[in-house]
């Protein structure tokens, strides 16, 4: 199987993992905080994954005890999530498919979240009810396919939750 860098970037957590036949070999990461109460806007958020990301990406190639010579392809998240974080993780793994000479791949977040499940777990075919900062899907894995059977239009739960914390000033630490 391939050994592929992925880049993930669509919040307040950038990383830089790597998989080879269905082992994660290594997932270092960084999370871009703010003070109890305060949401994390995308330029700053942006901004922290400009600084982190590259060293990220060092320390899971050492991690994982690979050369860029041994990547065969290069994963990132295209999105959904927050433009200013998402365009500084797309520009970084083009910029290493392009140097590396190794194919791009861009990756839904939530499928991504979902993969990493049907990876890692036992359910090869899941229905899933997804509910992050910005999104709040219903989604099912069938014939090879996933199919999103229903989805928030105006405020993810996930979203709603994350401002009642904030309007109750309950300290939200980043947990993995």
């Amino acid at each position: 199987m391939p050994t592929v860098l992925g880049l993930e970037g669509s919040a307040n957590k950038v990383g830089a993992g790597i998989v080879r036949d269905g082992a994660v070999l290594s997932n270092p990461r960084a999370t871009y905080v703010t003070p109890p109460g305060h949401g994390f806007a995308p330029g700053p958020t942006g901004r922290h994954h400009r600084a982190a990301l590259l060293g990220l990406v060092r320390a899971a190639l050492r991690e994982a005890g690979v050369e860029p010579r041994d990547i065969d392809g290069v994963a990132f998240t295209k999105g959904p999530g927050m433009g200013s974080p998402l365009s500084v993780v797309a520009a970084v793994a083009r910029t290493l498919a392009q140097l590396w000479g190794r194919p791009l791949l861009a990756v839904n977040h939530c499928l991504g979240h979902i993969e990493m499940g049907r990876l890692l777990g036992p359910a090869p075919d899941p229905a899933v009810l997804y509910v992050s900062g910005g999104n709040t899907q219903v989604i099912a894995y069938s014939r090879r396919r996933y199919r999103i059977l229903g989805e928030t239009l105006d405020v993810a739960v996930g979203n709603c939750i994350d401002r009642l914390a904030r309007l109750l000033q309950v300290a939200t630490p980043p947990l993995p």
